[in-house]
C-alpha cells in the first residue's frame, strides 16, 4: 500500500497498571494491549487507570505514528500482539482492508455517525480531531498565515511536516493541499516547499517539542494534540490554519478510530476496554483530550470544549471520502515521492 519504514520503528511503551513481562502482548490474562497513534497519552493515563480500577485489567499502550502502528500489526500478522487498535484514517481503513481488525459491535458505537464508523462493525470514531499547523511565536515573525507564507526562504531548515503515508497527520497535509490546490497543484506546492523542509518524519508527535524549543519554527499537527501540549505542558507554540489565495481557511476531521484487533490475544479484555471507551461516561471526557466525542448523542461541554470551538471558528470543515482516499493512496504517495525526490 505504501512504502514501509526503512528503519525499525521506535516504539514508546506506556504501561498503565501492572507490567506484562517485557513484551507488548504480555502473558497475563488480566491484560489488554492497545496499539495507538500518538497524541492521547495524557487522556489515556486517566481513562486506563479508571478502567483498571473498575475491572482489574491492566492496559499496555504501544504508541507510534498512525501508519507505523498499522505496519507493525501487518508484520505481526503470524503472531498478533495487539488487542485494540486506535489510529487515524485512512490507516484504520487500511487495517480493516488487510483483515487486521475483527468484526465486533461495540456497545455505544451505534451512536457514532454512519460516516465515521465501519458498516462492517470493525471500527468507529472514538474522538474527533482536526488537521492544523503550529508555529513558534518567538521565531516565526511575522507569524505565518497562508500556505504561500510557508514557502518563504526564512523557513529554510526550520520547517518540517510528517511524511504522507507514514503518519496520518502527514497524509492529511497532502489531502488538504489537494483540496485547496488540486491534485497537481498540491504536488507542485510540495515540490517547492521541499526547499524549506528539514526532511522525512514518521511521527507528527516528534515534531511538536522541536517547535516548542525553537528548533523548528513551523510544523504540521492536529488540534487535539497541539491544544493538549499548549495547555498541559505549556508548550511555546501557536495553532493556525493556513489560508488559501482567497483568504479562506479550511480543514477536515481526522478522528481517532478504535477497533478490536483480529485474533487478539486478550480478546475479551479488548472488548471490555472498547465498551468502556465508547460509554457515555468516558465519551463526556473527550474535551479533556482536547478532542470531541465520537458519539453524536454526547455533547462536548465546558471550558475546554469552548476552546476547541474557538479554534475552528470561521473555518470551513470539509470531509474526505476515506474509501476513495484509500483506493488512490498508492498512486498519490508514488506521485508525492516523485515530486519531492524521494
Amino acid at each position: 500500500m505504501r512504502r514501509l519504514l526503512a528503519a525499525a520503528i521506535t516504539l514508546t511503551l506506556l504501561a498503565v497498571g501492572s507490567a506484562c513481562g517485557g513484551t507488548a502482548g504480555g502473558s497475563g490474562t488480566d491484560t489488554v494491549v492497545v496499539y495507538s497513534a500518538d497524541g492521547l497519552k495524557d487522556w489515556y493515563a486517566k481513562r486506563f487507570a479508571e478502567f483498571t480500577k473498575k475491572t482489574g485489567i491492566a492496559v499496555n499502550v504501544v504508541e507510534e505514528g498512525s501508519g507505523g502502528i498499522v505496519s507493525r500489526m501487518e508484520k505481526e500478522r503470524a503472531n498478533p500482539q495487539a488487542d485494540v487498535l486506535v489510529t487515524l484514517p485512512p490507516f484504520v481503513q487500511r487495517a480493516a482492508q488487510q483483515n487486521l481488525l475483527a468484526e465486533h459491535r461495540i456497545p455505544g458505537a451505534d451512536q457514532v455517525p454512519a460516516g465515521a464508523r465501519d458498516p462492517g462493525n470493525r471500527y468507529a470514531a472514538m474522538i474527533n480531531n482536526y488537521l492544523v499547523m503550529v508555529y513558534n511565536p518567538d521565531h516565526a515573525k511575522p507569524a505565518p498565515r497562508t500556505w504561500d507564507d510557508l514557502l518563504d526562504p526564512r523557513f529554510k531548515g526550520k520547517l518540517q511536516y510528517s511524511t504522507p503515508g507514514q503518519a496520518g497527520d502527514g497524509t492529511a497535509v497532502l489531502l488538504q493541499l489537494q483540496h485547496v490546490l488540486g491534485d497537481q497543484g498540491a504536488l507542485d506546492y510540495l515540490k517547492r516547499l521541499e526547499a524549506n523542509n528539514v526532511g522525512p518524519s514518521s511521527s507528527t508527535g516528534k515534531l511538536q517539542p522541536k517547535v516548542a524549543k525553537g528548533e523548528l519554527h513551523v510544523a504540521n499537527g492536529d488540534l487535539q494534540m497541539n491544544l493538549a501540549l499548549i495547555n498541559n505542558d505549556k508548550a511555546n507554540m501557536r495553532i493556525f490554519l493556513p489560508a488559501d489565495h482567497a483568504g479562506k481557511r479550511s480543514t477536515f476531521a481526522i478522528p481517532y478510530h478504535a477497533g478490536l484487533a483480529a485474533q487478539a490475544p486478550h480478546s475479551e479484555s479488548g472488548k471490555k476496554l472498547l465498551e468502556f471507551l465508547f460509554s457515555a461516561e468516558v465519551q463526556r471526557t473527550a474535551p479533556e483530550s482536547f478532542g470531541t466525542p465520537g458519539r453524536a448523542d454526547i455533547k462536548a461541554e465546558g471550558e475546554l470544549a469552548n476552546r476547541i470551538s474557538a479554534e475552528l471558528d470561521g473555518v470551513e470543515i470539509w470531509q474526505p471520502d476515506w474509501n476513495t482516499v484509500l483506493t488512490r493512496l498508492d498512486a498519490d504517495l508514488a506521485a508525492y515521492g516523485k515530486a519531492v525526490g524521494r
